[in-house]
């Protein structure tokens, strides 16, 4: 994921989740709002009570990478900012049990929006 696809600034966070549109699961929690740029951005989130920076830093790199794969497939002309957080139920989830999950809420969040 290339730098300008990442939200970095926490007003950017806390404007994104106060709109509370959000999908959810045990494992992950995703909100969103529109953009008004022409690519999707995303903004991760894995906090200090899962676990160690190692830790925390190898779930964030799992989830750019199943980002990266869902959005090769991306087919939407409509652009969103996203706010993707790992719950304490996804704290010992494997790479495939977040990507099903992380697969999922996407295709909820697409289903409600038509």
């Amino acid at each position: 994921m290339k730098k300008k696809y990442i939200v970095k600034h926490q007003h950017d966070f806390d404007r994104i989740i106060k709109l509370n549109n959000f999908v959810k699961t045990s494992k992950l929690v995703i909100y969103k709002e529109k953009s008004t740029l022409d690519y999707d951005c995303f903004g991760i989130s894995v906090g200090k009570k899962l676990g160690n920076a190692v830790y925390r830093n190898r779930k964030k790199r799992q989830l750019r990478s199943i980002i990266d794969e869902y959005f090769k497939e991306k087919e939407s002309k409509e652009t969103y900012n996203y706010i993707v957080i790992l719950r304490q139920g996804g704290k010992d989830s494997t790479y495939n049990e977040l990507k099903d999950d992380f697969f999922l809420l996407m295709r909820k969040d697409n289903n409600e929006k038509n």
